[in-house]
């Protein structure tokens, strides 16, 4: 599908980064976390959490009576719930998808920063802390600071997706004294005191709760490690949920929708900007690029020509060289298309069905499962949505179904007109090319890919995000975010000329057809 022609797009763009390294903290935070480790109960005892529930009574600014629940469960469900009466806070991941309940009991998928927000939260609390790196966290000292009048030795804990935590470590008991984060678009500050032992493993019996302008203390009534908590509890209620369609019906369709799209985007031309940020090994930034540049879709394919780099424009003979890459790169695609025709060609008169090089609708319904299916608002638009996970009894023989089955994460559907108007991936395990001799894209890699109804005609992109860990040839390792935004389309005309070029724009005519526009 198209879709993920732009997510393996932004692989290719991430992997291609490169940088120099940065000077080390000047305390070292290893040693930090490995003394937390040691006195929350040892990594023995922590490595052994599958699951953890905490419940707790609290009153709020106001004076109110609530109640608390918090629970985890590996490897990455989070749930978190404040109830004042008739008014229940939720905020919640699920392993696929974040999704939060307000005071008013409206019930919504959080999406973007939010939605990393509350994947983040749930990483870093399932962790435990417990070999940050393995978790794909990165640890860096910040500096000294005082928590309720005392010393505290701060860090900041990066996950993948580039999401900050600020942790406070007192340094006599070397047990977590606060926390602090944005989680689900909401400022949260936590103070954790009266550490006492359950299972071996030392947990917080007061917790105070600064959530935005609202505070809540919290005392804890039972605290339970390894404790039956069903995958219910983390999925979006039952009561919101809805009936999933034929889905290989409704992906037929987006399919061969899709097809007719591919075709009317050619009489498209746009802008973009792909911010790229190449990271070191514990979050700090390494090297930051943006490039600027106009497009345009042949085949079925974005054909770019760089404009701008880091916001200025390039010299006139940097700019004729990339028009001449733009060129080569029309040519190429002519001559793979040309390629590809013959060989299906071929195929069917020897009554053969062709190998694809990308993933079908057959692909996915048979490499993954279904669920926490829903209707929703998403950017105007009245929405399915639902979850997917890899199924754990397809196995894959080909790379594509090797690549599908370790992937979940949430799609958007605009049922009426057959398009996917988003859709968040993550990979939940290493996905090995060449048997992981040439490049290992680590678990947690991830994407985003938005698009939207332009000019009353076409889907076209608005937006693609991608986090990777990659490791090459068993010995470089990346770790790169690559930020895509589409802008400015405009209509042109095609002709067919005989040299190959760029179609002319309708709005600026030019002399000179690979001219940005």
């Amino acid at each position: 599908m198209s879709t993920m022609r732009t997510l393996f797009r932004l692989i290719l763009v991430a992997l291609m980064l490169t940088g120099t390294a940065c000077p080390a903290p000047a305390q070292d935070p290893g040693k930090i976390v490995d003394q937390y480790v040691k006195a929350a109960g040892g990594s023995k005892a922590l490595g052994k959490i599958r699951t953890l529930t905490l419940e707790g009574v609290f009153t709020n600014g106001e004076g109110k009576a609530g109640t608390y629940t918090f629970d985890t469960k590996l490897p990455n469900r989070y749930y978190s719930e404040l109830l004042v009466g008739d008014k229940n806070l939720i905020e919640a991941y699920n392993g696929k998808s974040a999704w939060h309940q307000n005071a008013a009991g409206e019930l919504g998928t959080l999406v973007g920063p939010e939605g990393m927000q509350l994947e983040a939260a749930a990483q870093y609390y399932n962790s435990h802390l417990v070999n940050p790196k393995k978790s794909k966290m990165a640890v860096t000292f910040v500096r000294h600071a005082e928590v309720r009048g005392k010393d505290a030795l701060q860090l900041e804990v990066t996950t993948a997706t580039g999401v900050k935590r600020r942790v406070f470590f007192d340094p006599q008991t070397h047990l977590i004294a606060k926390e602090a984060a944005t989680v689900g678009g909401v400022e949260e500050e936590i103070l954790l005191d009266d550490y006492r032992t359950v299972d071996g493993v030392k947990l917080p019996y007061k917790i105070e709760l600064h959530r935005g302008s609202e505070k809540y203390d919290i005392s804890v009534t039972r605290a339970v490690v390894n404790g039956t908590v069903g995958e219910r509890v983390f999925d979006f209620p039952k009561k919101s949920q809805v009936q999933l369609p034929d889905l290989k019906a409704l992906f037929k369709e987006i399919d061969e929708n899709q097809k007719v799209t591919d075709k009317i985007r050619e009489n498209y031309a746009g802008s973009q900007s792909e911010e790229e940020t190449e990271f070191e090994g514990d979050g700090r930034v390494k090297k930051r690029e943006l490039h600027e540049y106009t497009f345009f879709y042949l085949n079925g394919h974005e054909v770019t020509t760089l404009v701008k780099k880091d916001g200025k424009d390039l010299s006139a003979e940097d700019q004729k060289k990339e028009n001449e890459k733009t060129r080569k790169r029309i040519e190429e695609l002519h001559k793979r298309e040309a390629k590809k025709e013959a060989k299906e060609e071929k195929a069917r008169q020897e009554g053969k069905e062709e190998d694809k090089d990308e993933p079908g609708i057959e692909v996915f319904l048979r490499a993954c499962q279904f669920v926490n299916p829903r209707r929703e608002r998403f950017r105007g638009l009245d929405v399915l949505v639902f979850d997917f996970e890899p199924n754990p009894d397809f196995k894959p023989r080909k790379l594509v179904e090797k690549i599908v089955q370790k992937l979940a994460g949430v799609v958007w559907v605009d049922e009426k007109a057959h398009q996917v108007a988003r859709l968040e991936a993550y990979f939940v395990g290493d996905v090995k090319i060449g048997g992981g001799l040439l490049a290992n894209l680590q678990k947690g890699t991830s994407f985003v890919f938005e698009q939207a109804f332009v000019n009353n005609e076409v889907w076209l992109p608005t937006y693609g995000e991608a986090h990777i860990g990659v490791r090459f040839l068993l010995v470089k390792g990346i770790k790169a975010s690559v930020v895509t935004r589409y802008w400015d389309y405009k209509k042109f005309n095609v002709e067919t000329l005989s040299t190959i070029e760029k179609p002319k724009a309708a709005e600026t005519p030019s002399a000179d057809p690979t001219k940005p526009l």
